[in-house]
């Protein structure tokens, strides 16, 4: 029974979720990151808000890992490229408080252009500043939107009803989505310039950070408003005191801060600036809707394999799961078969071709080929799975190409791998037979075989005598045969010979097969 710990609160339905899946669960909120440390790793998934910092010393210390679902969007607090390397499938919710966040957006935007909290706060206190308080309206005025996600559309919509003009700068942005946004795509310096309000909804990351910096917020138009509900960081925030305090901007309203919880910050002594404690996703809906989203999403993981909202993997979605499953397998063990044969011939792999024909090309082949790159590289790195997979191969310069073809095999489906080294280009392709893999291709050569435990690879020369010296160099070791698949490119040629056996070939039989005259050279297999 898979176990998940969940560290940040979250709502009593979404514990109850996990429960109902068959998973078994604890609430353990509060830790410190030395307790954090001790028990992580007998979870197989971890659960968090904001709260809760996954940093590299929590996953080195998480052995049995699979999993962290963090409850809304932000993942700051999780060493990502630590949790890929690892192994451990990192997901978020991104819609569960999109309305909420693009909502609050909205309102800080109308709160800034009326000076609603400082007029609050003045007639609270008992005066009656009528004239003070000279705002603006929204309508026609220009918000440039950066970053135009799934919270960014929802900000477009909402401005759109309100009758603002909305240009967005986002390098994912389509023309065709930005056309039926209807929004009008702009580079960001054109952004910038015309713009009487900006508002961001942009991840943090490293070509982000400081997106509004100071050499960005002085091409902004005099009299600009900049709204930021998405991640501190994103703005130069001591640029901004600056040109608030000048006049260039004439106010601003933040949710989020570089530096959180926000104690001090020399934005919060300036009258033209609207603050709140980071609650873009603070309503009563979005907390249950995140957390109970990230309670399925997990369970869904752990118990089928159906990854969703990952950022570190190929989604699968609970229906594809179980149609994906078999081939996931087999592209796993033609990847192990071709990764066995290079790791024993201590060649480096400077190239990979996954091609997919016939049914298995009509399916989302981007986890197919994690699974394929995940056997490829185990026998040659410890530590290879689906999610680093992919990474390890670009550190070490792979070039990884996926081809699929309309074309339709002889074979309801095919899966071919093709694995190029400086010496060599190998081949090796497979199928499905009732639901299980089987070879049947290799270097070209078709060979019909099921995989097995354990197997002895050998490649000979085409002529009389090997069989029998190969079946009494096994039978003489005690070692049995439980099937026996021969193929040969022509008569008198390159020749392979595949067997199970019911035992791993021990080294000392393995350099006896590699002495027998007509073989050119031998590899056993594990699988």
């Amino acid at each position: 029974m898979p176990k998940v710990l969940i560290s940040d609160k979250l709502s009593p339905a979404a514990v109850e979720i996990f429960r109902k899946r068959g998973l078994e669960v604890d609430v353990r909120t509060g830790l410190a990151p030395a307790d954090l440390r001790a028990i992580i790793a007998d979870y197989d998934g971890l659960a968090i808000r904001s709260a809760t910092k996954v940093t590299r010393e929590v996953l080195q210390a998480a052995d049995n890992l699979k999993v962290v679902g963090r409850a809304g969007i932000g993942v700051d607090n999780v060493d990502i490229k630590t949790a890929t390397a690892r192994g451990v499938v990192v997901m978020n919710t991104p819609y569960g408080n999109a309305i909420t966040t693009a909502e609050h957006a909205v309102a800080m935007m109308f709160a800034l252009a009326r000076q609603i909290p400082e007029a609050s706060a003045s007639t609270k206190a008992g005066k009656w500043e009528k004239s003070r308080f000279m705002g603006v309206e929204l309508t026609g005025k220009t918000l440039g939107i950066i970053g135009c996600g799934n919270i960014g559309s929802i900000v477009a919509n909402r401005a759109i009803g309100l009758k603002m003009k909305v240009i967005a700068s986002d390098p994912y942005l389509t023309a065709k989505h930005a056309l039926e946004l209807g929004v009008e795509k702009v580079e960001l310096d054109d952004l910038l310039a015309r713009a009487d309000f900006i508002t961001l909804h942009t991840p943090l990351t490293e070509s982000t950070r400081n997106i509004l910096s100071r050499e960005a917020l002085a091409k902004t138009r005099k009299g600009v408003r900049i709204v930021n509900c998405a991640r501190g960081g994103l703005v130069d925030e001591a640029a901004l005191a600056e040109m608030l305090t000048a006049g260039h901007i004439a106010g601003a309203a933040l949710d989020v801060f570089a530096v959180e919880p926000a104690k001090e910050n020399p934005l919060f002594a300036l009258p033209n600036v609207v603050c709140t404690p980071h609650l873009g996703a603070a309503t009563t809906e979005a907390q249950e809707n995140v957390a109970l989203q990230v309670a399925e999403q997990m369970s869904d993981f752990l118990l089928t394999g159906a990854v969703t909202n990952a950022l570190n993997m190929p989604s699968v979605s609970a229906e594809e799961a179980p149609r994906l499953k078999p081939y996931m397998e087999l592209c796993r063990q033609l990847g192990a078969f071709a990764g066995q044969l290079t790791a024993a011939q201590g060649q480096e792999m400077s190239a990979i071709s996954i091609e997919y024909e016939g049914a298995v090309a009509r399916l989302n082949t981007r986890p197919l080929t994690a699974a394929a790159l995940a056997g490829l590289l185990g026998p040659l790195m410890s530590g290879a799975n689906m999610v680093n997979a992919p990474v390890l191969a670009a550190e070490r310069g792979i070039e990884v190409s996926e081809t699929v073809h309309d074309r339709q095999s002889e074979y309801q489906s095919r899966v071919r791998i093709t694995v190029t080294t400086p010496k060599q280009a190998r081949t090796v392709a497979g199928t499905l037979f009732a639901g299980r893999p089987r070879l049947v291709e290799i270097k070209g050569i078709p060979v019909e075989a099921d995989f097995a435990p354990h197997m002895l690879y050998v490649t000979n020369q085409d002529k009389p005598g090997f069989i029998g010296r190969f079946g009494a160099t096994l039978s003489g070791a005690g070692i049995n045969i439980a099937t026996f698949h021969l193929g040969r490119a022509e008569a008198g040629g390159d020749a392979i010979c595949l067997v199970s056996l019911d035992e791993a070939v021990p080294e000392d039989v393995l350099e006896m097969v590699r002495t027998l005259p007509l073989v050119v050279h031998a590899v056993a297999l594990n699988f």
